[in-house]
């Protein structure tokens, strides 16, 4: 079992299989991507490496990310060798919706168990706004495919205060009818975007005591749950979802790691550096591979610090999915 000095357990992987997207969203590559082919980022039998060991190690989710992992030609292949590999009993994704109703259901046969999907405003104009791209309709759409093939459907939000008033009502109401999770995640700081953060941060708090208030109850969490804190109310086919690191104790219950596209594990979204393990992935030595993850936890540190303004070697959130 993976496990740190603090006794946090670790049954959760985030796997991001490229860097590339071809949205344009404010808060992270609002001038469009201009990194790494995907020939540099990992092979298909370093993946594999990679899963069995984690897998190995009590890991019993995988969320595939990117960037937008669906612009991988391999990306059903990656899903379907996540979701066969023994000990991974849940595979998820996150994307942008762009291809999911057309996908959806090649996804699903592959093994795709749960689709998380970016829409940060039900307005078709603010949608393009913030996403550079005017596809609302076409990834409501695929929201809907994916909720016919029985997968798990989650929606983020990223929380913007120029945003919120307006679309909060908006996606309450959708939710009134449509069975979905739907998370508001607070904006992050990141190097590259010091000012957005600035003009567009608002706390989740006060949202938190709005749903409560409205009688929203919340949900116990499963072990490989995410970060967010989820709500039910009975008036409501779907739920509500708060992801708030900024607030205290957030980092208590993670239970998550992350690996980069081009090889490199990050103990948190925001540390200093990635640690290079693509040699372990390139010789194919799960064994040793799964010895060095267990040594490299004691690094991990208790917190994120993003409290403190550090925002690590994470200048955008496309580097790691986040």
């Amino acid at each position: 079992m993976l496990q740190d000095n603090f006794g946090r357990r670790f049954h959760y992987l985030r796997l991001s299989i490229t860097e590339a997207c071809n949205f344009k969203c404010q808060y992270c590559l609002p001038d469009g991507y201009h990194g790494p082919s995907d020939d540099t980022f990992l092979t298909l039998p370093e993946i594999d490496t990679l899963v069995q060991a984690f897998a190995g190690l009590g890991t019993s989710k995988i969320r595939i990310t990117g960037g937008e992992p669906s612009l991988r030609r391999d990306f059903t292949d990656v899903i379907a060798l996540c979701k066969n590999t023994n000990g991974i009993n849940k595979v998820a994704t996150t994307t942008h919706g762009g291809r999911l109703a057309r996908d959806a259901q090649k996804w699903r046969d592959a093994g795709l168990d749960q689709v998380n999907v970016s829409i940060d405003s039900l307005d078709p104009r603010q949608f393009a706004d913030i996403a550079g791209q005017n596809k609302l309709t076409q990834v409501l759409d695929g929201v809907s495919a994916a909720i016919d093939t029985g997968m798990t459907v989650k929606v983020n939000s990223v929380y913007l205060k120029h945003f919120a008033g307006k679309q909060l009502q908006q996606f309450k109401d959708w939710l009134k009818d449509t069975p979905i999770t739907l998370r508001f995640i607070e904006l992050m700081e990141t190097g590259d975007h010091p000012e957005f953060f600035a003009q567009q941060h608002l706390s989740g708090g006060p949202l938190k005591q709005q749903l409560l208030n409205e009688g929203w109850m919340p949900v116990l969490r499963s072990k490989d749950a995410g970060p967010a804190q989820e709500f039910h109310h009975p008036d409501y086919a779907g739920r509500i979802g708060l992801i708030m690191p900024y607030s205290k104790d957030f980092c208590a219950s993670c239970n998550r790691l992350r690996v980069a596209a081009n090889g490199k594990l990050h103990l948190c979204l925001f540390s200093e550096h990635g640690i290079d393990i693509r040699p372990y992935l390139q010789q194919g030595d799960v064994q040793a591979l799964m010895a060095h993850l267990q040594q490299l936890l004691t690094q991990k540190h208790a917190t994120h610090y993003l409290q403190d303004g550090n925002t690590g070697a994470t200048s955008h959130l496309a580097m790691l999915g986040g």
